[in-house]
């Protein structure tokens, strides 16, 4: 993984994770507004973006690289650690596994129920059709899905090119199978799970079972929002979100 950060060390740190599809420069415009008051690290998953040429393996495998990361560069623990998608799984598999690492966590569009299928399909569905994600209108039609902003789109096209097929087929296995690790229970870190109202029913059952899993959380379902629109779209209303989230 490779970590970005802005210079400012001596302010509180908070990790922010891209969603899947995506890289740091997705964070751009949170990392401006949030930058005056924190020390922001974003991290690049593994086969996304300039990491491209890293090969994806597991969400197991990119948590565990983040707690290494914070144990040698952050004294083991950090203010806050947010994700979108597979950023927020990665987020999730991480508090699972420390109970302390962050006093906030804020986890958007999750999935945590297995996907029926997911390892059935992936593998030769992948081998067909691979070849379609580096056409642009294909391209076009995954930004909407996944309600990348139009003046993104350039990026994420061009960072699409360089996601290798075994990353891929990596990613989409790994999303499609993660489940919820029971260990998050034991968390200490206060956390606020975000969905959107227009997400599919599937994501928002996984919401509800992590809040109901971790005591003491937040939910919000954002209002006409789509897959990882709040963060995306509305990147204000994101960091109004998370500062009001900071001061309860």
């Amino acid at each position: 993984m490779i970590f970005k950060e802005t210079p400012n060390k001596q302010m509180p740190t908070i990790i922010l994770l891209h969603g899947g599809g995506l890289s740091s420069w997705s964070l751009n415009s949170i990392v401006e507004q949030l930058q005056s008051d924190f020390h922001i690290i974003t991290p690049i998953i593994d086969g996304h973006g300039e990491d491209g040429d890293e090969e994806f393996i597991s969400i197991q495998d990119c948590a565990r690289k983040l707690i290494e990361y914070i144990d040698t560069n952050c004294n083991s623990q950090v203010f806050a650690m947010g994700g979108l998608s597979i950023g927020a799984q990665i987020v999730t598999e991480v508090l699972s596994q420390r109970e302390k690492i962050t006093d906030y966590a804020i986890i958007e569009s999750v999935l945590v129920y297995p996907i029926k299928g997911t390892t059935a399909l992936t593998v030769p569905t992948y081998k067909l059709f691979y070849g379609l994600i580096k056409k642009k209108w294909f391209a076009g039609m995954q930004a909407k899905t996944l309600c990348v902003p139009l003046d993104m789109f350039e990026q994420y096209y061009q960072d699409s090119l360089k996601i290798s097929r075994q990353s891929l087929i990596n990613i989409t296995l790994s999303n499609g199978n993660y489940n919820l690790n029971e260990c998050i229970a034991d968390t200490k870190t206060k956390v606020l799970i975000i969905v959107g109202e227009n997400e599919v029913g599937i994501m928002k059952k996984s919401a509800r079972l992590l809040h109901d899993t971790i005591t003491g959380s937040v939910l919000y379902t954002a209002p006409g929002m789509k897959h990882g629109e709040l963060s995306l779209k509305y990147p204000s209303k994101y960091v109004d979100l998370l500062k009001s989230f900071f001061c309860k």
